[in-house]
């Protein structure tokens, strides 16, 4: 089994070498536009494929709006000023394109506010070209937005932001575009320090953190090649997700393996042989596991939304990649743990030298070349240092004898053959025996507990945010949009599109004209084109608000009344709109059809059917109960404006599918105890041997998922607080105390119809630590 850790090792390392570069290019395939979300059928989609009959292209508006900092009249002199930004506008150099040839046609006109108080001016840009690169790797959007900023600089005493679409979106952009270094480093940082903390041991805590790093280099790597093909679609939330998933379900994963090969180690002589038991011990329920998570993901496929529907196989991807790594490279590292001493002696310099670069702009070439040198020199070393070990296996502070094979890596506690195994007199052995004492008073007050918070779940408001509100900060575009608004009616610069025919247009423009939340019609500038008309329809609010959402419902159901009028409304806050209601559809759909896939592997995997029933309760009352705790927290201790509309569908997919990962690992462990013990003492022993490393799992899941909060969006962050809250729930409450306490207070039937259930149970639970509870071993 060595030469074959080592073979697995070095193919890993391999393939790494080429997954890495793949999977450092991901920004550059996210698509985050409207367009790429919504299915051809949306109404606002069929208005943009009929738009570009009127215009030739579709067009992402830039919006730069011109104000005194104190709010004050603009003067005379201002608009001499503004004048002249409007005339350096088209010789803006972006690239090898200017504004003036983006724009094409149309001139660029000032457009006065009513009060005299801020000047509006819209930089129409083509999206085909506002989503290209540049020869830097800069997307031209972005690129135009910055030296429109750039500009603004130069007026002084005036204030200049650039907001609409098309700023909004280049902010989005900067977002994203520093996903994969910022999320990244954190996520393994903090990965990293829980690692540490459990283990207590200077050399373990790096295993399973290199594992889970390749993982998430061979997910990544899939997925870039994927969307590079245009087989899915990546977003920046997708991205976002799968980085934090793997190194979350990856070190859950690595952390179950781990404490099956520590406890493994105490009864075998031979490292390899509890090696393989300990595979044969995780393999069914990390499998399931992978398997439970990765099928509920994939019925996001069932979504509407082509970014849903993206979103299913990039984070199964991510699940897939995590497995396959756990079960193969992970344990050839644990088995030849001095394998990672030349990786570590290539890592430290080399991140040294990429944190310097970064800071200082400092080459890393030099510290790259130290890294390398170094790790050719620890890799004679550890060939020599073996060869010795086998020869002299008493010699020297470092020898088999002092640090056996495979088991140094635990260091200071290594487990040896024979030794009492401390968790089955430690914290989790008392609580096991405390719930077998009163299972029922426990199960019945957690139980009322979680029913409680998931009462606030009905307070929760997710009719979805305005695009402003969905930062946490306050970059450029969002204080532009909050001058606009307050000078201009909310949707200038954004109009809703409405095409209709030529026939009807009157009768079209009145009913327009008569929607609440409408502030004007007016016709495009094209004229007729094939019996149909263009109208822009001025919002009276802020273009990306509900309110603005509510006013697009209005309209549709006012044009679509007009007879022979076969209107059709469209553009940005029509694609919201399109957007939200395709969220609640798919919330009806995928629910119900997630619990079914879950219900069903959970009968195959338990042979049973009570149980199942009792697990899919319970995550959906920890489901329920979650969002109450977010209902709460949103509103009152982070202030959050609201949530989106598809956040109870992530938060779901994400809380069950991840949730019934720890009730797997642990009714797994109890099937597999209670064959020996019977199903009471197996409960418990159950819950006694997977209790730290479970919750455990936990910790470091919610970690991973709180990483999300580095991100200035207040989606991402939301996400990232209800899977952190719902783990801990689970990890806590409904794993540690109600799934144990309920099924111990049922007995056998549990496993009804299976033939555990009708097995001989013993009369009464043997202690943990009695020849009985560790009988069959």
């Amino acid at each position: 089994m060595i030469w074959l850790a080592v073979a697995i090792a070095i193919a890993w390392l391999i393939i790494g070498s080429f997954a890495g570069p793949l999977s450092g290019k991901l920004s550059e395939v996210q698509k985050n536009d409207n367009a790429s979300f919504l299915p051809a059928s949306a109404e606002s989609t069929v208005v943009a494929n009929e738009q570009k009959r009127f215009s030739g292209n579709d067009q992402i508006p830039i919006l730069v709006v011109v104000s005194r900092p104190d709010g004050s009249q603009l003067t005379p002199g201002d608009r001499s000023s503004i004048g002249g930004l409007l005339a350096k506008i088209p010789a803006t150099v972006v690239g090898t394109s200017t504004v003036a040839a983006i724009d094409g046609h149309a001139p660029l006109l000032p457009i006065p506010s009513q009060d005299g108080k801020a000047v509006l001016i819209s930089v129409p840009i083509p999206s085909a070209l506002a989503t290209a690169k540049l020869a830097n790797g800069d997307l031209t959007l972005g690129a135009i937005t910055e030296s429109l900023r750039q500009l603004g600089t130069q007026l002084p005493g005036l204030q200049v932001n650039v907001t609409g679409p098309g700023g909004i979106l280049s902010d989005l952009f900067k977002v994203f575009g520093g996903i994969d270094t910022t999320l990244l480093g954190v996520t393994a940082l903090v990965v990293a320090l829980i690692l540490i903390f459990v283990y207590r041991s200077p050399f373990l805590w790096l295993i399973p953190l290199l594992a889970s790093g390749m993982a998430l280099s061979a997910a990544s790597a899939i997925v870039y090649v994927l969307a590079k093909n245009n087989i899915l679609v990546l977003n920046g939330q997708s991205q976002g997700i799968l980085t934090v998933l793997v190194f979350g379900a990856g070190t859950d994963y690595a952390l179950l393996l781990v404490a099956r090969y520590r406890e493994e180690l105490h009864h075998h002589q031979l490292h390899t042989d509890a090696m393989k038991a300990a595979l044969r011990g995780v393999v069914e329920p990390i499998t399931a596991s992978a398997a439970t998570v990765c099928i509920g993901l994939l019925c996001l496929l069932l979504s509407e939304l082509n970014s849903n529907r993206s979103i299913g196989p990039v984070s199964a991807a991510g699940i897939l990649g995590a497995l396959v790594v756990m079960m193969t490279f992970l344990p050839a590292l644990l088995v030849i743990p001095s394998i990672v001493l030349p990786i570590l002696a290539f890592l430290v310099p080399a991140i040294l030298g990429l944190l310097l670069h970064l800071a200082f702009g400092i080459s890393a070439a030099p510290l790259l070349i130290v890294g390398a040198l170094a790790a050719s020199v620890t890799v004679v070393a550890w060939i020599v240092f073996g060869i010795l070990r086998i020869i002299k296996p008493t010699w020297g502070p470092f020898s088999r004898e002092h640090f056996p094979p495979g088991r140094w890596a635990f260091w200071p506690r290594m487990p040896r053959e024979g030794t009492a195994d401390t968790r089955l007199t430690g914290v989790w052995a008392k609580l096991s025996g405390g719930i077998g004492r009163r299972p029922r008073l426990v199960w019945m007050a957690t139980a009322a507990i979680m029913i409680v918070l998931a009462c606030f779940s009905l307070t929760l408001k997710a009719s979805g945010i305005s695009t402003t509100a969905a930062f946490t900060n306050r970059p450029d575009s969002v204080i532009g949009q909050q001058v606009l608004t307050d000078h201009f009616p909310g949707g200038t610069g954004t109009p809703a599109v409405i095409i209709a025919n030529a026939s009807a247009v009157d009768a079209v423009t009145k009913a327009a004209q008569a929607t609440p939340g409408i502030a004007a019609v007016a016709p495009g500038p094209a004229g007729i084109v094939g019996g149909k008309v263009l109208l822009n329809a001025t919002l009276a609010v802020a273009a990306d608000s509900p309110a603005a959402e509510d006013a697009i419902a209005a309209l549709r159901a006012n044009v679509h009344q007009v007879a022979g009028g076969d209107a059709l409304v469209g553009g940005q806050t029509a694609s919201q709109y399109d957007v939200d209601q395709a969220t609640q559809h798919d919330l009806h759909v995928i629910i119900p059809v997630v619990l079914a896939v879950i219900f069903l592997i959970l009968l195959l995997l338990l042979r049973a059917i009570v149980a199942p029933v009792i697990l899919i309760a319970s995550v959906v009352l920890s489901y329920l109960a979650t969002l109450g705790v977010c209902a709460l927290a949103f509103t009152h201790l982070f202030g959050f404006a609201g949530a989106d509309t598809s956040f109870p569908l992530f938060a779901f997919v994400f809380l069950v599918a991840l949730g019934v990962d720890y009730n797997i690992f642990l009714m797994t462990r109890v099937r597999e105890e209670s064959t020996k013990l019977g199903t009471r003492p197996g409960i418990l022993r159950g819950l006694t041997v997977t209790g730290g490393v479970i919750t455990s799992a936990g910790v470091v899941l919610a970690a991973t998922f709180l990483v999300l909060g580095v991100l200035p969006l207040v989606f991402l962050r939301e996400i990232g607080l209800a899977v952190a809250i719902g783990v801990i729930l689970d990890t806590f409450i409904i794993r540690s105390l109600l799934v144990p306490a309920a099924t111990y207070d049922a007995g056998k039937a549990i496993w009804w119809p299976s033939k555990l259930s009708k097995a001989q149970q013993p009369s009464a639970t043997a202690p943990l630590g009695s020849p009985a509870s560790t009988a069959g071993r």
